[in-house]
């Protein structure tokens, strides 16, 4: 299955795959499809048997899920059916239970810039190597990374510009909250969705709280809980968990939540050029979280299987916050610092030090990305890295 966002390009990408093995498409988009997926699924998939089948959107009839592992359970050859979906199927109840160990989930996140720029990068996997791209002569300050943060990773809203791609951006979400949300949940208060979405995207990058949002929204803490989840099962938000030497007390604490598009977010936050003049701190939202999903994005087709976290510590003086902890599946760790700043100070990586100092062993690298010029060394294991190492060979 092949999960993302609506209009990241899933439908582009497996219609050339069936093109490529001459395989049946079936699109539950559309009704006289749909209609038979949900009153008879065994009838649909009744072909199966001959041959491999395509099925598009098909969050818009669970059930036929559940028709499918039976055929699986029968003939769990693999390649029977290549699926896709706009929202994670996995976290439908009933239906990740049916599912465990039959399918394969790839996350098809929107255009990262290193496939814009047609470039092999994935700075996932340098990091967790140790091994950081040597970059020099690169832009500086905001010619780096602001047009590439307005315009995000939607295919058609790169191609739009100021109140065009802001128009589709609002259809874009009024279609999400009013037909996927509904969709996939009985969401009862369904106007408080964008109110949420908003306060999310204030908070980018930092620390949500569940309680304070949901007295902001005058909910319950269990339905913010539950509607960030639903935010996330659709794609729009990537919730990130705290970093923790102890697997279990990782759940425990408070998380991030980004929004997965940086043109989204840009949109949502009103970033326009004299906004980002006057606040400063708008510009550092939007560049941590451009960076941020930009990673995401690479640890998607990473080698390097690693999981990202956040880390914060309060009880330390000063504190410690590392934007993004990646720890692979031996226990290794990259840790990521994100600044927007073109030139750096002492204190920009004092946290990265830290959490080398307290596990040498596991430590593979430290990076601070930042607006700057090139690839610096600013002590052992650590590094100031151009935010274009992203997308630079």
């Amino acid at each position: 299955m092949v999960g993302g966002a609506r209009q990241v390009g899933k439908s582009t990408l497996i219609e050339e795959i069936a093109r490529d093995l001459a395989v049946p498409i079936l699109t539950l988009d559309d009704q006289a499809t749909r209609e038979l997926a949900v009153t008879d699924p065994q009838g649909l998939l009744a072909g199966l048997d001959a041959r491999p089948i395509v099925i598009d959107e098909v969050q818009r009839a669970p059930d036929l899920l559940l028709a499918l592992k039976l055929l699986v359970d029968r003939d769990p050859r693999p390649g029977r059916a290549l699926l896709t979906g706009s929202a994670n199927i996995l976290t439908f109840p009933g239906i990740a239970d049916a599912l465990t160990g039959r399918v394969d989930l790839t996350t098809l996140w929107g255009l990262s810039q290193s496939e814009i720029e047609d470039s092999p990068v994935n700075l996932v996997d340098r990091l967790m190597a140790g091994d950081p791209p040597r970059i020099e002569h690169a832009p500086v300050g905001r010619d780096a990374w602001l047009d590439r943060a307005l315009a995000g990773g939607f295919p058609e809203a790169r191609l739009r510009s100021g109140r065009s791609r802001a128009r589709w951006f609002s259809s874009y979400l009024g279609a999400t909250i009013t037909r996927d949300l509904r969709e996939i949940d009985d969401v009862r208060k369904i106007d408080m969705i964008p109110r949420l979405v908003a306060l999310l995207a204030d908070r980018a990058g930092g620390i949500v709280v569940w309680k304070n949002l949901a007295d902001e929204l005058g909910l319950s803490t269990a339905t913010v809980r539950s509607y960030v989840g639903l935010l996330e099962s659709t794609y729009l938000v990537v919730v990130l968990t705290a970093w923790r030497p102890g697997v279990g007390r990782r759940e425990l604490s408070a998380p991030k939540v980004l929004i997965s598009d940086s043109g989204l977010l840009s949109y949502l936050l009103r970033a326009e050029g004299s906004r980002l003049e006057r606040e400063p701190a708008v510009t550092g939202k939007l560049f941590e979280s451009f960076v941020a999903m930009e990673l995401m994005k690479h640890l998607a087709w990473s080698e390097a299987e690693a999981r990202p976290y956040h880390y914060r510590d309060t009880a330390r003086r000063g504190g410690t916050e590392i934007d993004l902890v990646l720890e692979d599946r031996a226990g290794r760790l990259a840790a990521i610092g994100i600044k927007a700043a073109a030139s750096l100070h002492r204190a920009d990586w004092a946290a990265l030090e830290w959490l080398r100092d307290q596990r040498p062993e596991r430590f593979a690298i430290g990076v601070v990305i930042h607006a700057g010029e090139r690839t610096l060394p600013i002590g052992d294991r650590l590094w100031a890295l151009p935010v274009s190492a992203l997308w630079s060979p």
